[in-house]
């Protein structure tokens, strides 16, 4: 009998409460029907980029050939356009294209002559570094900044703060790179100019990676930061006037424990939403600061394939941001769920 009970208890401890059970049911639901999203967004995605492709004056032969195409005859252009199928209908072109991306096959790059796939995998790394950081950093210092004007809102720290984010937010993010590199690498000499490595390195140093990174991820933090901390600002400052802070005010808690532990979480949960949904506009920053700063990134490579009429890297980059920005959509929305037990995944 004693037996029985015991291993009723076990297996009662092992099983899942079934508040956690609805929330993972919930969560598939989600899952799959952001899934079901994904794929006409994708296709649509890519539909438009072979529409614009069409519609581009430029001739991916010539500009293949480069110089070349001056001297050239006209039957080796043609051939080119045949190896490449870029003569055919738009609907077969697009049918390959789709039946080569189900099987792996990017394509060829005529603007890096390599595999697409081996120019993601060499480059794709270098982005998500210089977003991953960037965000962190924007994040940690929005918050601190955010929560410590909303804290004194009204006084010489807030408005500063945000005369500060007004003038940030209005400047390009190509003229924040520009200005730091005339004030940090060629007037102070601080830091590097440009590039992931120096000239003379013969290997990848993370200590020299790191000193390079320094203004590229500033910049970009800088140039992103402005909407999080007036954000921030905004919310904490609602959330200090609501009733469990003022309890807690009443309670005697110190003000630290009031601002970041009662204030500051409250804001927090719209917080994760404008992540989500401010992503593209950072991922479309780091292509600037990419190319302002000469990393080896996508965003480089995507500026080349562009100006090349290198469709299949263009489509490429563009498809897997695509994806980065759905797949962070349904992070943020799974993250607010599982910050807010409130919130109901399956509605």
């Amino acid at each position: 009998m004693e037996r029985a009970h015991l291993d009723e208890d076990i297996v009662t401890t092992k099983a899942p409460p079934p508040v956690r059970r609805r929330r993972l049911a919930g969560a598939g639901v989600v899952i799959r029907r952001r899934l079901l999203v994904a794929v006409p967004v994708l296709a649509a995605t890519s539909m438009g980029m072979f529409a614009l492709g069409a519609a581009s004056p430029i001739d991916p032969a010539q500009q293949y050939a480069g110089a070349a195409a001056f001297t050239t005859t006209e039957e080796n252009l043609a051939q080119l356009r045949a190896n490449w199928g870029v003569d055919d209908p738009l609907p077969v072109q697009y049918a390959r294209w789709v039946g080569n991306l189900l099987r792996g096959d990017l394509g060829w790059s005529t603007s890096r002559h390599e595999p697409v796939t081996s120019v993601l995998a060499a480059r794709a790394g270098w982005t998500l570094l210089l977003v991953g950081v960037a965000l962190a950093l924007v994040l940690v210092a929005s918050a601190l900044l955010g929560t410590l004007a909303a804290y004194r809102r009204g006084g010489w720290f807030d408005r500063a703060l945000r005369a500060t984010a007004y003038a940030v937010q209005s400047m390009p993010v190509f003229w924040i790179g520009l200005a730091a590199i005339a004030l940090f690498a060629l007037t102070l000499g601080w830091l590097p100019a440009g590039g992931l490595t120096d000239l003379t390195a013969t290997g990848t140093d993370p200590a020299d990676v790191a000193r390079h990174l320094v203004l590229p991820v500033t910049v970009l933090a800088i140039s992103q930061a402005p909407w999080f901390v007036l954000f921030v600002r905004d919310a904490v400052a609602e959330s200090l006037r609501d009733d469990h802070v003022l309890a807690a005010r009443a309670r005697g808690l110190p003000g630290r424990t009031v601002l970041f532990g009662h204030a500051l979480r409250t804001a927090l949960l719209p917080f994760l939403t404008l992540v989500g949904t401010h992503l593209p506009e950072l991922v479309g920053g780091a292509v600037l600061v990419e190319t302002v700063f000469s990393l080896p990134g996508l965003g480089a490579v995507t500026v080349q394939a562009a100006l090349g009429a290198d469709f299949p890297l263009l489509a490429a980059t563009t498809l897997a941001t695509t994806v980065v920005v759905l797949a962070a959509n349904l992070a943020t929305d799974l993250g607010y769920a599982a910050a807010d037990p409130r919130v109901r995944l399956d509605d």
